[in-house]
């Protein structure tokens, strides 16, 4: 990916908002030249310079995205690295960290690599692979985690397939520390869930679904926790969906243990109740949980127990999508509309302002990994987005840019809108369309 803008970048009018070193300006100017963001341009550079009015947007640091699945390599039906991360600047996201449940599982050097090729060739926005922590994330024997740190994998993880067992978590977190990895893991004892369709509740029993219970979320947050401390090992909950998972987190962060949290757009969002016409698009893992579930995510989020927001983008086919309930997949897609379901749910609804929703999409994920993202520090990447806090817009199958067939948002009327994303200095969408 070559996203080096040689024509210098300037920006004036806008609001802008860095919650890394606390810039909150309300008119003010953004300068970037050869990829990077710069103090000030010269008087040459200036007569050169791309100029653009933001007058009455937003601009703020390009958004990091700790949990996406890009479908290449081997699920290409479903999305491809070229139009997934266009689909991710039109959601303003410059960062994404891809989840390794590829075929083949990102579980070695080679298919790591092809992952990086392919990005270099087609990616938009920067790619970061995540490894698996243990072969073919089965849970059974340790991936070589220092082979795919060398290759370049910024964590590593066994995505929904979870560790099961106490001791491999132990050793995983011990050797992935070793090497200085943060470990990612889903939350959920699969002892609990199988057959589960949505969260286990008075809605579950309405549709004649088997419920998920909360508990098999909390127990492996809690040992999660209990791991993190004896091992002194980083390690970063994926998706919460029960505040009770989001208790226990805030008592752990409390003892000092290493751990960091997200919660995607959607949990902000909506409840189980959203399910109540069988919407195959609404099946995730972890499931949409009741409304005290959501306002307890929604008050982690504001008193920082909650590290981040995360897209949670797991794209299907329209095709594996249209079929009995039972029968349908996990998973939304939603790079394209995150942004504004969680502006929704956090500014809009009135829990916070648009600062703290805008510390949990960029410095906070990135702090969470260490990664240089989420700011604009002189010298940093020029990523950046502005977006339009006014606008109201309606997703459409035919406008949204993800190759996917499952975003359960489409028709609806959100709130908040990217209007341009730059990655490198480069403009990469508008107005949710590929810049020309």
């Amino acid at each position: 990916m070559n996203t080096a803008e040689h024509t210098p970048l300037w920006i004036r009018g806008a609001r802008v908002i860095d919650p890394s070193i606390g810039r909150d300006d309300a008119r003010g100017e953004v300068f970037a030249k050869d990829g990077r963001f710069v103090d000030k341009l010269s008087k040459s550079d200036q007569a050169r310079a791309q100029v653009i009015d933001a007058a009455g947007l937003i601009l703020a640091p390009g958004f990091v995205d700790l949990n996406c699945r890009l479908g290449e390599p081997g699920r290409g039906a479903r999305e491809s690295i070229r139009a997934g991360t266009l689909a991710a600047a039109a959601g303003g996201f410059t960062s994404v960290v891809t989840m390794p449940d590829s075929l083949p599982a990102a579980d070695n050097v080679g298919t790591i690599q092809l992952i990086r090729e392919l990005c270099e060739r087609d990616a938009s926005v920067r790619v970061l692979p995540a490894g698996t922590l243990t072969k073919g994330h089965e849970g059974k024997a340790l991936a070589p985690i220092g082979s795919l740190k060398k290759a370049g994998v910024v964590a590593v993880t066994d995505t929904t397939s979870g560790v099961q067992n106490n001791e491999i978590m132990r050793r995983a977190l011990e050797y992935a520390a070793m090497f200085d990895l943060v470990v990612l893991d889903h939350c959920q004892d699969s002892s609990m869930t199988d057959g589960a369709q949505m969260h286990e509740g008075a809605w579950s029993l309405r549709l004649g679904l088997r419920g998920y219970p909360r508990a098999a979320e909390e127990i492996v947050v809690s040992s999660d926790c209990v791991l993190a401390g004896l091992t002194k090992a980083r390690i970063h909950l994926q998706h919460l969906s029960s505040g009770g998972s989001a208790d226990i987190v805030r008592r752990a962060k409390a003892a000092q243990a290493s751990v960091t949290a997200e919660v995607s757009a959607l949990h902000l969002l909506l409840t189980d109740a959203a399910l109540a016409q069988y919407d195959t698009c609404l099946k995730l893992n972890p499931p949409l949980r009741e409304e005290a579930d959501r306002q307890a995510l929604i008050a982690a989020l504001v008193d920082g127990t909650i590290d981040a927001i995360c897209s949670d983008h797991s794209p299907c086919t329209a095709t594996e999508k249209d079929c009995e309930f039972d029968l349908a997949p996990f998973g939304a897609a939603t790079l394209e509309t995150a942004f504004s379901a969680a502006y929704e749910a956090i500014v809009a609804d009135g829990h916070a302002d648009l600062n703290l929703l805008l510390q949990r999409l960029t410095c906070g994920p990135a702090r969470a990994l260490g990664l240089d993202a989420g700011t604009l520090r002189i010298g940093g990447h020029a990523d950046l987005v502005l977006i339009d806090p006014k606008a109201t817009w309606k997703p459409s199958a035919k406008t949204l840019l993800s190759n996917s067939g499952n975003n359960p948002l489409l028709g609806r009327t959100l709130k908040g809108r990217i209007r341009s994303t730059f990655v490198g200095g480069k403009l990469v969408t508008k107005d949710g369309q590929p810049a020309k």
